[in-house]
């Protein structure tokens, strides 16, 4: 057996599993039925035969007393009560007697018909007592004696005893009958219906489970075009028959995936249409942009000769022109990532090397704090790697406090670095949104020197090597950190030719995040919000 199709068998065992819930209730319920009528059947049953059994034992014991005992003289000998005792007993009721009489007075003798089967000590004492009780008559009660009877057990056998005396002088006489064949009619009655409660159950499980497959089987169904379409297949459609209540279960599931479907078709196409829009824009930007680039960067170069009333207006459009450059850069790269273009270039490095690398690029050796040892090595792309770092690093630098101390360890198998700065921390209405696009904490201050795509770019460099960015206060309440997971080997992360492949629009150049663009400023508010 596979070890599919074993998971399956079990699966299909769980006290969760619905067929199994089922089976178990239908014989539940058919075991209490069974159980109950042949309880029932067999207590009517013993009733009647132990009755029948009784009565006519006791019936012919008392005519016998009647025709035989009575005649009897009063003070009998041993002899007339022994023949009279064995003649009592020669019927075909197939039981003992014994007679008990008085030679004289306080002088009782004993008949028996079987003394090795019955004698005076197998009768109670409480029925001796009953017997020999003589009751008063009145208008409730004609005889001073009455016929008592007991049943008992000797030696594990079952038996009738039964006893009365003579009114007006005569023997006592008890009768002693075996129940024995009585018991073994009932105990195959008990089998018998055992057998039939067993055959009852199996049937009733067999039933159960049929009725589970007819009824489940379209549950079934449905749960697995509700996985499919759970997975991405719009196009799932379940088969209708009939017109019973899972039909109209079906049809409305079909009815359900359809509009579903259509409606993730338009939204698709309305977000394709957006994406291309803002793919094509940014390119159309970029050759003005390139123009425009050029011509700042010469008015930089002349701004001290420029006259002191056009120089502010000169620096404006250098920073304008830059920013405007920054945010197509970054509105680009967030494009490759919704297109699903972006690819890993992976290497080897020296995970301490590249952020040192990253710090010194923007000259930040002397605000930022570096704990890491050399010596951790990772397969990662280096320049994602950057791109992330200098989002991080940048933030804390202009919206924390310094210094900003950047740790590197590795755990297991993460690399794990931690930003933290000594600001005063980022609220608490702010943390859910700090990797949204475009978001502004502080909404009466719209305009700021960051794009607010820093941290989502951020984010979505660090989820496409199959890693994490946490932001968070410090637990002494001295700053934010930061804390970005990376695996040490995302090798089996790349998509398609990632390794072998380049990315030729992405951002290359460190210094387009040098002012913190795609830092913190897009989650952690605007100049100072933390």
């Amino acid at each position: 057996m596979t070890s599919a199709a074993k998971r399956a068998m079990l699966a299909g065992l769980r006290w969760t599993s619905l067929r199994l819930r089922l089976v178990v209730v239908f014989a539940l319920v058919a075991l209490t039925a069974a159980v109950s009528a042949s309880g029932i059947a067999y207590w009517l049953n013993r009733e009647a035969v132990l009755t029948r059994t009784q009565d006519a034992a006791l019936g012919d014991f008392r005519q016998d007393m009647q025709n035989r005992a009575a005649a009897l003289p009063l003070r009998p000998t041993q002899n007339e009560l022994q023949k009279t005792a064995e003649q009592m007993a020669g019927g075909a009721d197939g039981y003992s007697v014994l007679l008990i009489g008085e030679r004289a007075k306080g002088k009782p003798i004993v008949g028996t018909s079987d003394p090795d089967t019955f004698t005076l000590d197998d009768v109670p004492a409480r029925l001796q007592e009953a017997v020999a009780q003589r009751q008063d008559v009145g208008a409730g009660n004609s005889v001073p004696y009455h016929l008592y009877w007991q049943r008992t057990e000797r030696r594990g056998m079952p038996y009738l005893v039964g006893g009365t005396r003579i009114i007006g002088g005569g023997p006592t006489g008890y009768v002693f009958k075996s129940l024995d064949q009585e018991r073994q009619d009932l105990n195959s009655l008990a089998w018998s219906l055992a057998i039939a409660t067993g055959l009852a159950l199996v049937g009733s499980a067999l039933l159960a489970q049929a009725a589970a497959t007819t009824v489940l089987k379209p549950v079934h169904r449905l749960g697995e075009a509700a996985r499919r379409l759970g997975e991405g297949k719009l196009d799932t459609r379940l088969r209708v028959s009939g017109t019973d209540e899972l039909a109209e279960l079906a049809r409305t599931f079909n009815k359900t995936a359809e509009s579903l479907e259509k409606k993730v078709a338009d939204m698709s196409a309305r977000e394709e249409s957006s994406r291309r829009f803002v793919a094509d824009m940014s390119h159309e930007l970029r050759t003005p942009l390139t123009a425009l680039t050029a011509v700042t960067e010469v008015l930089e170069d002349e701004a001290d000769s420029l006259d002191p009333m056009i120089a502010p207006a000169v620096n404006l459009v250098v920073s304008e022109t830059r920013r405007l450059g920054d945010l197509v850069e970054n509105l680009m790269e967030v494009t490759r990532f919704d297109a699903g273009t972006a690819r890993l270039v992976l290497d080897t490095v020296d995970v301490a090397d590249q952020v040192t690398a990253c710090i010194d690029a923007r000259a930040w050796l002397d605000a930022v704090d570096l704990d890491a040892e050399r010596g951790i090595i990772a397969l990662l792309d280096p320049r994602r790697l950057d791109v992330i770092l200098a989002n991080l690093i940048g933030n804390a630098l202009k919206h924390g406090g310094s210094p900003v101390r950047v740790s590197v360890r590795p755990v297991d198998h993460e690399l794990l670095i931690e930003v933290r700065d000594h600001g005063p921390g980022i609220p608490e209405d702010v943390l859910p949104h700090v990797f949204d696009r475009f978001y502004k904490a502080s909404a009466s201050r719209p305009r700021s020197e960051g794009s607010g795509l820093g941290l989502s770019i951020a984010m979505e460099n660090a989820h496409i090597h199959g890693g994490d960015i946490t932001a968070a206060n410090s637990a002494d309440g001295d700053g934010a950190v930061f804390v970005l997971r990376l695996p040490r080997d995302v090798s089996s992360l790349r998509d398609g030719d990632g390794h072998g492949g380049t990315d030729p629009d992405a951002v290359t150049d460190p210094d387009a995040v040098e002012d913190a663009d795609r830092g913190r400023t897009d989650g952690r508010g605007e100049e100072g919000t933390q």
